[in-house]
């Protein structure tokens, strides 16, 4: 009979316990996805939840159970739960809470803790840490449960708090002596309640409105830098109206890529240094000014470039350089306004701006499609990434990538075209390795689509194990990875006399699909063009668990991350786009 009970719910009990209340109001909220790595004291919650219908993944870290749930928030709108265990799993949580709160991925992170008095007076309570507390500089609200009661409202605050604004991560901390409460059933029904519209919409000032399209038509050169906050906003109708509407060229932020087809003409992704550098007025749409946009100042700019910029966070204008109009409020109802004021006060991009851009992009086009199409042997991360392109173009539609790595992600993010919002995910605003395998888990268990992760050796690495989860839950991934047998382009010597491999240094004559291989999925090694084609096709098309190696040129790729590409002058010793610098490694001094 209990465990009758526990598949149907808790209407027929007259007692409710914490973890049956919590996994019921989570429910009612709409959450139905909770990933995670149990132990005490969230086993049963765990077990609990799955037996009321929530689906839970058991993952192998607690990072990557993080970057599972933000993936699914990213895709969906709404929080998935993650479920970490106390003191060391819920610190390793922590990294992946900040950066989804970074990047603007709704989630919440649910804690199993130690007993709080015991905690609080530091009596050596196993493994006893004030997660609370500690979880408030990771995310946008850190919060504590201490009666059962309070469960509805908790939630309640977690949903508004992570789906708001700017979305983000919320901390819930579960402590084991709440875990043990219970509340009579009458009660429980009584408090009942759930969030109310967590993600309103702000419609900005009509003054803002009315100042961007004075400045847009008065410009010779405009340009359009669409954001990760678009692909979130789920603003992409709006936003294709107004690039049909006015013909304004735009450039996609990673993870806007298919916010507007890749393919549109308008899109300056092949001529993005010329697209930045001439544009006289930029309407920056839920794009931050950050290192990516090189905080909107210096070379990459034209001197003279005005801002308009569109965010639903008022601290994030004018948080590197002046704005000239700034626009607060969420991106759907701003791009509504603008398109609706353009009977009134039209304006189109000139047509010498336009064929400038086209000229670019068609010269940088010629160049990537010769690399891409190249039969170059061992093959390098283009004409690799060449192949795969054409098998992602067969499967566009129902197929979501995530990338990771140093070349295999920004080769990738140039070569692979993008033609539905919220299809890419990578390691975002913080460039952050060790996401995509999550990411990946994520993806496929939200959508129910097909999923192909592309990583580097050294990007894979950090999160490989996770390819056991997608073979226990038979999740439709393809995993491939590019191996050039090292970080970057894993080239450097050991500069002392030890004998040890470089710090740049893997393993070049690898198997990485003998991993999956291990649990059960199937693995391919593609050392060709044709192979990588045919396998990876092969591989999607199964729907199955899937490992594709491809192995690419020894020391493929460029260099970043050391001192010469960091120092604006050259430092010798350094390999800087393969220019030899002078730089004395073993004293520091430079020669």
């Amino acid at each position: 009979m209990r465990a009758d009970a526990e598949r149907q719910g808790v209407d027929d009990r007259k007692v409710t316990d914490a973890p049956h209340y919590l996994a019921r109001v989570l429910m009612a909220n709409g959450i139905r996805n909770m990933y995670g790595v149990v132990g005490i004291p969230v086993t049963d919650f765990a077990r609990i939840a799955q037996g009321m219908g929530m689906r839970f993944v058991g993952m192998r870290h607690e990072e990557d159970a993080v970057n599972a749930a933000a993936a699914d928030g990213f895709i969906t709108g709404r929080p998935a739960v993650t479920l970490t265990v106390s003191a060391p799993g819920f610190l390793n949580g922590l990294p992946a809470l900040l950066e989804a709160t970074v990047n603007g991925y709704p989630v919440i992170m649910i804690g199993g803790s130690s007993t709080r008095h015991v905690v609080d007076l530091e009596e050596g309570e196993y493994e006893g840490l004030d997660q609370m507390n500690y979880a408030k500089q990771f995310c946008k609200a850190s919060l504590r449960i201490d009666r059962i009661e309070d469960i509805p409202l908790a939630v309640a605050r977690a949903m508004h708090i992570a789906s708001s604004g700017r979305p983000g991560a919320v901390y819930i901390d579960f402590p084991d002596d709440t875990v043990a409460q219970t509340l009579s059933q009458s009660e429980a029904d009584r408090l009942m309640w759930t969030a109310t519209d967590p993600a309103p919409a702000m419609v900005p000032a009509r003054e803002s409105i009315d100042a961007a399209l004075a400045l847009l038509r008065q410009a010779e050169r405009p340009l359009m830098v669409i954001g990760k906050g678009a692909a979130i906003a789920r603003a992409e109708e709006e936003i294709r109206e107004f690039v049909k509407k006015t013909d304004i060229p735009f450039q996609p932020m990673s993870m806007a890529k298919g916010v507007v087809p890749d393919t549109d003409p308008h899109s300056t992704a092949s001529c993005r240094s010329t697209a930045l550098r001439n544009a006289d007025v930029v309407l920056l749409v839920g794009a931050r000014l950050n290192w990516m946009l090189s905080f909107g100042q210096g070379k990459t700019w034209n001197e003279h470039v005005k801002f308009i910029q569109i965010d639903i966070n008022p601290e994030e204008i004018e948080n590197t350089r002046s704005i000239d109009v700034p626009i607060v409020g969420d991106i759907r109802s701003a791009m509504t306004l603008l398109n609706g004021s353009l009977e009134e006060y039209p304006f189109k991009a000139d047509e010498t701006w336009l064929n400038m851009l086209k000229e670019a992009s068609a010269k940088n086009v010629a160049k990537f499609e010769t690399r891409e199409q190249s039969d170059q042997l061992p093959m390098s991360h283009f004409n690799a990434l060449g192949a795969i392109k054409k098998v992602y173009n067969k499967h566009h539609e129902d197929l979501i990538l995530t990338n990771e790595g140093a070349n295999s992600l920004d080769d990738c993010r140039n070569i692979i075209d993008m033609l539905e919002p919220r299809h890419r995910l990578d390691c975002g605003t913080w460039g952050v390795m060790g996401c995509g395998t999550g990411y990946a888990i994520g993806a496929a268990l939200s959508t129910g689509k097909k999923v192909l992760y592309i990583g580097g050796d050294s990007a894979f690495g950090f999160d490989g194990m996770e390819v056991e989860v997608a073979c226990r839950y038979q999740l439709p991934i393809t995993f491939v990875v590019l191996n050039n047998g090292g970080i970057y382009r894993g080239d450097f010597e050991n500069l002392g006399a030890d004998g040890d491999p470089s710090p740049l240094t893997l393993t070049y004559n690898a198997h990485y699909e003998k991993v999956l291989e291990a649990f059960g999925g199937k693995g391919y090694y593609a050392t060709t063009p044709e192979e990588v084609e045919r396998m990876v096709g092969e591989a999607v098309e199964s729907g199955k668990p899937s490992f594709v190696h491809v192995q690419i040129a020894q020391y493929a790729g460029k260099e970043s991350g050391n001192i010469g590409a960091l120092n604006p002058k050259p430092v010798v010793g350094a390999l800087v786009d393969s220019e030899v610098t002078m730089y004395d490694y073993a004293t520091g001094a430079r020669m």
